[in-house]
């Protein structure tokens, strides 16, 4: 009796081992605060599309080098991974972060704005952070610097993966997450789970959100050739106008959601982005073409919306003499955040930020290539707050627009979430 009441009111060695350590990287963690502010800034201001990152992973290798971690670069392209092996043996824990920004032009009055040029699918672009990826960058060295300063009481290793072209690859080219994982990014060592996070415009600084199972949607990316025929301008009954049954096509498809989808059982959106199709006003082409996305939370509603969307621009095309081809290529699964981990980890959360500042939230109809590395070893998702406090979401720019900002003085919080994630999942295994 006495040793059971002992062991029910007297934390155990490891618990205590786990308190005192999760005490060390609170402290480390508050700072950095001007350490990853200064990066962040600086990545923001010298922002790289995917695959074309290599200035921020010259950044990334260095730093991981003078932490004295085993450093891989070149993966995916140029993506970097560092590995940090515990003083103790143990499980192997991933934390990952994206590293690329957008063919977007800045506007966000920051002194730090992103002044970048670059070609993008032939067209001159700005090139700008429009989606927080500097700041995960950011929080991820960070991360490194607290856990190397721990390393003799993490029972484990840690592995930090730097991935490269989170906003996709050039049509037809592989990379990101999944080309990661092809190339053996989980492997030697093997990783037991991995974890990332997501800085987000829309909720207050100080916050963590998460959610169990699909949390972001899958991604597809869907190509309608509309083939037509050609004639004047003036003459329009000598065409088959694709511009018109393109039209009536993107207008068909907005019915496979209104209509057709059973909303109440899971979201899902279909949004033609690109339009392309003719050289001159008076010129009816013979061939436009849409291009745009499809998202999804449950693979079953994923593949009857592919069914209709082929259907409907085939039967549409069709009705006006017209012809159509309909490609649809999967970009990223669903975001699963595996239930027993994310049950195992929500104290952490809560712990970290508080249990006031750790909501459980609803799925949402973004993407994320992260799902790729959660299909081969489980994975946990979560939300940082990056809008200022006090702010109305609703006023705030969304992600990938012009004016998006993120307000740093809450990534010290997600350096925190990170590193204490590992290191509890790494003592809870040992």
């Amino acid at each position: 009796m006495v040793a059971l009441l002992t062991g029910s009111l007297l934390p155990s060695s490891s618990t205590a081992q786990n308190t005192a350590l999760n005490a060390r990287i609170a402290k480390l963690s508050a700072a950095q605060e001007a350490k990853v502010i200064a990066c962040r800034r600086d990545l923001h201001e010298h922002p790289e599309l995917g695959n074309e990152e290599k200035r921020t992973a010259g950044i990334v290798a260095e730093q991981l080098k003078k932490l004295g971690l085993e450093v891989q670069t070149g993966v995916a392209r140029t993506g970097v991974v560092g590995i940090l092996r515990g003083g103790k043996p143990g499980p192997v824990v991933a934390l990952r972060a994206d590293m690329d920004g957008l063919p977007v032009t800045e506007t966000a009055p920051v002194p730090f704005a992103s002044k970048a040029r670059t070609t993008y699918n032939g067209q001159e672009v700005g090139v700008m952070h429009a989606c927080g990826h500097d700041t995960h960058v950011a929080m991820l060295l960070s991360t490194a610097e607290v856990l190397s300063a721990v390393k003799k009481d993490l029972p484990g290793t840690v592995k930090f993966i730097f991935q490269p072209a989170e906003e996709g690859s050039l049509p037809g080219v592989v990379g990101g997450a999944k080309l990661m994982v092809q190339e053996g990014v989980l492997d030697n060592p093997k990783v037991d789970a991995i974890f990332g996070l997501h800085i987000n415009a829309q909720t207050e600084v100080g916050t963590l959100k998460y959610r169990p199972e699909g949390t972001m949607a899958a991604a597809d990316v869907f190509t309608i050739k509309v083939k037509g025929k050609s004639a004047h301008g003036a003459y329009p009954w000598l065409a088959v106008d694709p511009v018109v049954t393109a039209a009536q096509i993107v207008t068909g498809l907005q019915t496979i959601i209104s209509r057709q989808s059973e909303l109440t059982q899971d979201a899902a959106v279909i949004t033609v982005g690109m339009i392309h199709g003719g050289v001159r006003n008076n010129i009816i082409p013979e061939q436009v073409e849409l291009t745009g996305t499809i998202r999804t939370l449950d693979k079953d509603m994923q593949q009857k919306i592919w069914a209709a969307v082929r259907r409907t621009a085939t039967n549409i095309a069709e009705s006006a003499g017209a012809g159509a081809e309909v490609d649809i290529v999967n970009y990223a699964p669903i975001t699963y955040n595996d239930p027993r981990l994310t049950e195992q980890m929500a104290p952490t959360l809560r712990r970290v930020a508080g249990p006031a500042h750790v909501t459980v939230q609803k799925a949402v109809t973004g993407a994320e290539d992260f799902a790729y590395f959660q299909e081969k070893v489980p994975g946990l998702f979560v939300f940082v707050g990056g809008m200022p406090k006090g702010k109305n979401p609703a006023d705030t720019a969304p992600h990938h627009t012009p004016n998006f900002f993120i307000d740093d003085s809450g990534l010290t919080l997600g350096v925190q979430t990170l590193a204490t994630l590992a290191a509890d999942y790494l003592g809870a295994k040992k």
